[in-house]
């Protein structure tokens, strides 16, 4: 079928499953009990399906025990470990909605969470790295240090969120620990203590209880301007998705998948967790947090025949020194989503690191969170220059950003998807859903795209990226396509900055290839003749590294107030540093009540 018009309804060659999370989960440990499951190099600890399984249940029952209702909100606060995957699934089978907590939030982004979701229970880690998890969940609820009562001496009464009942803290470092963190706030172990109080059949009339269409699920985008909003999914939204990227994937129980990005990212959670999940396949986790040289080892040792990242961590891994001397033929697929891949680093992963089927996945939190898909078979051109079509049971159409209008196809316009993906919506902010959910089902992702002929699409840059320069208007993705191609530059990030007469102009942050020399004004002269002179970057800054998200992904706002800084510190042309203007974190606005 040719297409005349942007919109495509890709039908499905299986049907959808209208199932539990809990329904995938004991089908696929039943079948496959004996194989592993889920394998964590830094925590020295594997289990096969018919362990995760009792581990699971155990952690449900305890979860009963606590108090934890069907709709109740659960929060994990940590890094990827085995007992975040456990409260994943065992959320899932009593019925309460886990919530995901970034692990670089700071406090004034926790108490955000906790009021917006209206958290009832939080289970947390009590420090990483420089986040003191356990002494900012202190600060904010000074209760849990109070004495405790007879017969509920861990029941919180938080005047600050009175949703929140309980804490439970679980560190990695020390799992069996049962000595509490602070008088209302027990340990992993003594949690589970309680699981022996809960009956089979109280488990049984819980389950009973469930529906596919329950939410289960509450995620935060990624809040790179201002506080994030509160994204709500069901079981059937991410069970259906998980299958069908398995299904492009050609996945099967013979597969171990490595997973670099953070579980508390749709990515992780749906797009490598429940893949596997779904499939039988084994999950391998290389660290609590993404390390090149510890990724490619996992490849290595445990023979992963996939891989997940964003295009930042597959960069990362190319350019490590240890990638040459390991063997990594076991690879044949993965997904690289999250960002737009450059084509050049497309044909690193498929030709240096041998990912022949590696396929590129475009989504958001609100869709599941992948949307559309390139497939095994897909040229290499597709997989180089889109990000496939839309997977199946899903429709997708790219409209006027003015008027809502479906455009020819080749026609620049927004990215709208509607299907069985698409979220219940933002909690507690029906007006932020009716904005982007609107009355006919569409959802805008605020992503600007092409679709050709034959329903490929081609991400072209964000409407809030956008530039315009003196009426101007200026995409950001096709500019940094143009400089991928410069074989000294590394990495690119295009972005706007205000201009006394123009409105904006045209700023531009480097990374060089390792041992590449550039010339911020050498890269403007090699832009000239080839591209528009009103897109060439009228600064360029050649920097050591970009400020980034948890799940590496570019913050370019931050750049903008990095240059604004600079400026007002008396810089007054590329290349004087500029990195150091850049703000260490996001500073959002704070919320209505403070603490």
């Amino acid at each position: 079928m040719t297409l005349t018009r942007s919109y495509l309804h890709h039908g499905g060659t299986v049907p959808l499953l209208h199932e539990t999370v809990d329904d995938t989960f004991r089908r696929t440990a039943t079948a496959h009990a004996d194989r592993e499951a889920v394998v964590s190099l830094h925590q020295d600890r594997r289990l096969t399906y018919r362990e995760l399984d009792a581990l699971v249940e155990r952690v449900s029952r305890a979860l009963v025990a606590m108090g934890v209702a069907r709709g109740d909100r659960v929060g994990i606060w940590g890094v990827n470990t085995i007992e975040w995957l456990a409260l994943e699934l065992a959320t899932a089978r009593v019925g309460a909605l886990l919530v995901n907590i970034n692990p670089a939030y700071r406090l004034s982004e926790l108490r955000h969470a906790l009021r917006l979701a209206q958290i009832n229970f939080v289970f947390l880690m009590p420090s990483f790295r420089s986040s003191d998890y356990l002494g900012m969940i202190r600060q904010l609820v000074p209760e849990a240090e109070g004495p405790s009562e007879a017969g509920d001496s861990t029941r919180l009464d938080a005047h600050l969120f009175p949703h929140l009942r309980g804490l439970v803290v679980y560190d990695p470092a020390d799992i069996n620990r049962r000595e509490r963190f602070a008088p209302r706030i027990p340990a992993w172990a003594e949690f589970l203590d309680a699981s022996q109080s809960v009956t089979p059949e109280a488990m049984n009339n819980r389950r009973d209880e469930l529906d596919p269409d329950d939410p289960i699920n509450i995620q935060f985008t990624s809040g790179t301007t201002g506080f994030p909003k509160a994204v709500v999914l069901s079981h059937f939204n991410i069970v259906n998705n998980a299958r069908f990227i398995a299904l492009a994937m050609r996945m099967t129980e013979r597969d171990r998948l490595c997973v670099p990005v953070p579980f508390y990212h749709c990515f992780g959670m749906v797009v490598s967790n429940l893949v596997c999940v779904a499939t039988g396949a084994c999950l391998v986790i290389p660290g609590d947090h993404f390390e090149a040289g510890a990724t490619l080892h996992a490849i290595a040792d445990e023979r992963c025949s996939i891989i997940h990242g964003v295009p930042t961590m597959f960069a990362a891994e190319l350019d490590h020194p240890d990638f040459p001397s390991l063997d990594l033929s076991s690879l044949r697929t993965g997904i690289m989503a999250g960002a737009p891949c450059p084509p050049e680093l497309m044909h690193r992963v498929r030709e240096v690191m041998g990912c022949r089927d590696i396929l590129i996945g475009y989504g958001q939190t609100e869709a599941s969170p992948i949307a559309t898909l390139t497939l095994p078979d897909d040229s290499v051109e597709r997989r180089l220059r889109t990000v496939g079509r839309p997977i199946e049971h899903q429709e997708c159409k790219i409209v006027d950003t003015a008027t809502g209008r479906t455009l020819p196809i080749d026609e620049q316009g927004e990215v709208c998807i509607r299907g069985y993906n698409t979220m219940r919506g933002y909690y507690a902010q029906p007006d932020e859903t009716s904005r982007t959910i609107d009355t006919a089902g569409w959802l805008h992702t605020g992503d600007l795209g092409t679709m050709d002929a034959d329903g490929y699409i081609a991400i072209t840059g964000r409407l809030k990226d956008m530039i315009i320069r003196g009426g101007e208007n200026i995409y950001p993705a096709e500019i940094e396509a143009f400089y991928f191609e410069h074989p000294d530059i590394e990495q690119a990030a295009v972005f706007g900055v205000p201009h006394e007469k123009l409105g904006e102009e045209v700023a531009m942050w480097v990374h060089p290839r390792n041992g590449a020399t550039l010339d911020p004004q050498a890269l403007r002269e090699w832009a000239k003749g080839k591209i528009a002179h009103f897109k060439i970057p009228a600064q360029v800054w050649i920097v050591s590294e970009f400020p980034m998200t948890v799940t590496g992904k570019i913050q370019k706002r931050r750049m903008a107030d990095a240059v604004v800084r600079w400026r007002e510190a008396g810089g007054e042309q590329a290349p004087l540093p500029v990195e150091q203007y850049a703000p260490k974190a996001d500073a959002p606005k704070q919320p209505a009540t403070a603490v």
